[in-house]
């Protein structure tokens, strides 16, 4: 059955694109993670790309640690490499790498320790001054946490001019509180410097990188950012702002679309290694071909494992963070950086309303075969236009969002196809209910033949309850419609009970009422399940009472009894005439059980069978030990009082019973007696006034030798 209505499909369009777009507008923070690794898979779909030729990686790599030694090197070392890399030709030259304490090696620093007259060499100088040689940038590193540099605070110049067009009254840039710095006598040597922070996103992978952050009110660029400025010759830095943050950055009259907080999307090219390395030990030997530096961009980071600078991005776990650096400056010299522009949230609202439209109000009127083969092509389509706007117009669209429309529309559709199905079938089980009982039928439909229906043998616990004194009332009631309406009502509040508690019941017999437990179907503790429903049913009788007696003119009471055993469970009957039924010993325990009821002058009774089988706490009292008719074998019979603690009072009443018991039971039949005599007195229950004939009987007749068995030749 299709869903033909057309409210049911507008109403499940207006749902599902309604609370997606809430989602999408109001609970970012939940699906942005998500949302990129979903995108990760596009990059690795389009495979690594070549880059740029104008940028080398000069990397402090391993060779470079065996030959060289240990990181941090001697400045004269730095000093060298970076005129090698300037007598090259180099263009520009990024360091990814900050020199925030002197160095300890310098000679200069023994001459003044050991007070050697001879001027030795000071390398921070001579680092200062290839730094001023050379078209070196520096690198700094911005602080979010601490302010590294709280007493020495060394913040570098910028040969740029920064301007704000349409600044609103919210802050949109990143703003660190601190900044850890190169010395003075460099950083004062330099013609610029960059920050060299990359910012991970929530899953620690570099998707984005701000091109520039604010601190102490000034506006400061990225290494990567400032080394291409400088290379465009760009003098002015114009940041404009929209109504939701940051729109676009300007390096001259050069274009960058960014994030509000001025981040640029990183079209990745490929996994670690993918731009052109030349090992940093090679350039300080001076061993490399100087055309392949001439007129490059030039960075210097490591590699090295033991340095620690590593990254990840959508194609390896372990990247140098100097090649994410070589990735922005590849994407802005050729252009294709990624980009959300302003309109891009309409768009893919609308792609919301449309998926979902197309499936619910569209696909749903579909044979199921046509349904599935659309919706599989609805799921390529997406896919392939999300790939289409990344790699050709470099567009970020939400994937998750349109894959999560049809996901849900999809389900949706299913589920109320399946609904309506289901209503149809109920409709046919309904019928079928009247005659066995649901849990026979469900377990047949489940089971998918007679299987069910087999004989077999299995533990349940036995329940038969029966109302007292029923000739009685039904003489009292005289009108047939009025006893009929009377045990409907009765049978309804009481079968509600075994149901609730995962019962089947059996047959209505009179007023009387057999259910059990734990078949067809298995039921998880089903000696706590049937005695907690015949707790239940007492409790209902006050309720009862209080609508019987005004109505009906008496008081209604009943007796419970419940066994746990092995029994014969299956389809039984004549050929054409079964039922689904149990029959055995412990059935007719069961039923003995419950007429006991009235002879000890309570409500609920159960074997040892049931007792040993409960795993939950019960208050109980042990009654009697009896032979019933027809069983041979004597069994010990409990009422069950409750599942609550019991007041003081009651609780008293019912140690001082035990106590009595324990002395009929060890044959000291005068004092027990007595004690019966006391309960009595305290209350004047049935069972008191039993024991106490019982104890009167065996003084009379001089009986010391009695078993504690006591024979019911009744039913």
């Amino acid at each position: 059955m299709r869903i033909s209505n057309r409210f049911t499909r507008f109403f499940l369009f207006l749902l599902i694109s309604g609370a997606l777009s809430y989602t999408y507008l109001f609970l970012p923070a939940i699906y942005q993670n998500l949302d990129d690794k979903l995108r990760d898979f596009l990059f690795i779909a389009r495979g690594v790309q070549s880059t740029n030729d104008s940028i080398i990686i000069v990397d402090i790599d391993e060779k470079s640690l065996n030959e060289i030694g240990q990181w941090p090197w001697e400045r004269n070392i730095v000093s060298k490499m970076l005129q090698n890399l300037s007598n090259a030709g180099a263009g520009i030259i990024g360091l990814d790498i900050v020199f925030s304490e002197e160095d300890k090696t310098s000679p200069h620093r023994f001459a003044q320790r050991y007070q050697i007259g001879k001027k030795l060499p000071n390398y921070d100088l001579e680092l200062a001054q290839a730094v001023q040689d050379t078209p070196t940038i520096l690198g700094y590193v911005f602080n979010f946490n601490q302010n590294y540099n709280a007493d020495k605070p060394i913040t570098p110049s910028i040969p740029a001019i920064f301007i704000e067009k349409n600044l609103p009254e919210m802050n949109y840039l990143l703003e660190p509180i601190g900044i850890l710095s190169n010395i003075e006598s460099i950083q004062s040597n330099s013609y610029s410097s960059g920050f060299i922070n990359n910012v991970p996103d929530a899953s620690g992978s570099i998707r984005s990188v701000p091109l520039v952050m604010r601190y102490e009110d000034t506006i400061y660029p990225s290494l990567a950012f400032e080394m291409f400025r400088i290379a465009n010759n760009a003098q002015k830095v114009i940041i404009d702002y929209s109504p939701t943050g940051i729109s676009t950055i300007y390096a001259g009259d050069i274009k960058i679309p960014t994030d509000r907080n001025g981040r640029m999307y990183l079209n990745h090219r490929g996994p670690a290694k993918t731009f052109h390395y030349i090992s940093a030990s090679d350039i300080v030997n001076n061993n490399f071909d100087y055309k392949t530096i001439e007129g490059k961009f030039v960075l210097v980071g490591t590699s090295a494992y033991g340095l620690m600078d590593l990254r990840s991005n959508p194609f390896d776990n372990i990247v140098p963070g100097i090649e994410i650096h070589a990735t922005l400056i590849d994407n802005l010299v050729n252009h294709d950086m990624l980009l959300r522009p302003d309109w891009i949230e309409l768009f893919e609202l609308g792609m919301i309303v449309f998926l979902s439209a197309v499936v619910i109000l569209g696909f749903s009127l579909l044979p199921p075969i046509s349904f599935f083969l659309g919706s599989l092509t609805l799921f390529g389509a997406v896919g392939y236009l999300n790939y289409y706007l990344l790699f050709e117009h470099h567009i970020i669209v939400n994937i998750l969002f349109m894959i999560l429309t049809l996901f849900f529309s999809i389900v949706s559709v299913l589920s109320m196809n399946y609904f309506l199905e289901n209503r149809q079938k109920e409709q046919v089980k309904k019928k079928f209910a009247q005659k066995v009982s649901p849990q026979v039928m469900e377990d047949l439909l489940k089971k998918e033949g007679f299987d069910a229906l087999q004989i077999r043998e299995v533990e349940v616990t036995v329940f038969f309850s029966d109302i007292r004194s029923f000739t009685t009332i039904s003489e009292q009631l005289g009108s047939p419609q009025k006893l009929v309406e009377f045990l409907n009502y009765y049978m309804t509040e009481m079968a509600d009970s075994i149901v609730s508690r995962e019962g089947t019941i059996d047959k209505f017999i009179g007023d009387a009422i057999m259910a059990y437990w734990n078949a067809p179907n298995h039921v998880v503790n089903h000696a706590d399940m049937a005695v907690k429903a015949a707790l239940e049913q007492i409790a209902k009788r006050a309720y009862l009472n209080s609508i019987i007696e005004p109505k009906y003119g008496f008081e209604l009471d009943y007796g419970i009894g419940i066994n746990t055993g092995i029994v014969t469970v299956g389809d039984i009957g004549s050929k054409g005439r079964s039922d689904y039924t149990v029959i055995g010993d412990a059935v007719n325990l069961a039923s003995r059980v419950e007429g006991l009821c009235k002879y000890y002058g309570v409500r609920l009774i159960i074997s040892e069978f049931t007792k040993e089988k409960l795993k939950e706490s019960y208050v109980i009292r042990e009654l009697d030990w009896v032979r019933v008719k027809g069983k041979l074998e004597p069994v010990k019979i409990f009422e069950v009082i409750s599942q609550n603690e019991l007041n003081d009072s009651v609780a008293d009443e019912l140690k001082q019973y035990n106590d009595a018991l324990g002395l009929f039971q060890n044959g000291e039949y005068l004092e027990a007696y007595e004690k019966f005599v006391e309960l009595e007195q305290l209350n004047m229950h049935k069972l008191y006034i039993l024991y106490q004939q019982r104890c009167r009987y065996l003084i009379d007749n001089g009986i010391d030798h009695f078993d504690g068995v006591f024979d019911f030749d009744f039913k």
